[in-house]
């Protein structure tokens, strides 16, 4: 593999999960008494408890796309 081929697939990486951060983002934003109902169906947890999951998600995901996503990405264009 070039590095190339590497920058290009780590910039869709990037994309896609980006858009999938925004999308969870927003779905937590907007329906977020929804997925509480529907998770309350499986799992007995107070709304305190579901909200610090919630934060707690976005915020692991976050991070997670920034250290194995983005930084990769901008390393390779660094170095390209």
């Amino acid at each position: 593999m070039d590095i190339q081929t590497l920058t290009t697939f780590f910039m869709w990486c990037t994309i896609l999960n980006l858009a999938l951060l925004i999308l969870s983002s927003i779905m937590c934003i907007f329906f977020a008494d929804f997925s509480y109902r529907m998770n309350n169906r499986f799992f007995s947890i107070s709304r305190q408890e579901f909200n610090v999951v919630l934060v707690s998600f976005i915020a692991l995901f976050k991070i997670l796309f920034i250290v194995f996503f983005l930084v990769p990405y901008i390393a390779l264009l660094i170095i390209a």
